[in-house]
């Protein structure tokens, strides 16, 4: 490699090496801009999952409240236990219950 001296005392590099790291800038300068795009495609995808898991978690907590409300009722029914119409009532209301070879008959007719 051929270093040149300037007159004020500075170093020359030859024009073919200074092509060379101008062509490397550039490559890196490139490689760097898809990095930084790839990273804010990546960001803004993970904000709209995060939003999404956010959205069904609030509809699994409000579910698991409803449940845990259900249950508390009938375990309330069921440690009463005395009022035997009410929990026979409960049993074919919420768990659709029948007594043994009873037929159950709905009106479809709307009135």
């Amino acid at each position: 490699m051929h270093q040149f001296l300037c007159q004020k005392g500075c170093f020359l590099m030859p024009k073919r090496k200074a092509k060379k790291d101008n062509k490397k800038q550039i490559i890196f300068r490139v490689a760097l801009l898809c990095f930084a795009v790839y990273m804010i495609y990546d960001m803004i995808s993970l904000q709209a999952s995060l939003a999404e898991n956010r959205k069904i978690l609030k509809e699994k907590q409000a579910y698991i409240a409803e449940k845990q409300i259900s249950n508390e009722e009938l375990e309330n029914l069921l440690e009463s236990g005395s009022d035997i119409d009410l929990i026979e009532r409960a049993a074919r209301d919420k768990l659709d219950y029948v007594y043994e070879n009873e037929e159950i008959y709905e009106d479809s007719s709307g009135k």
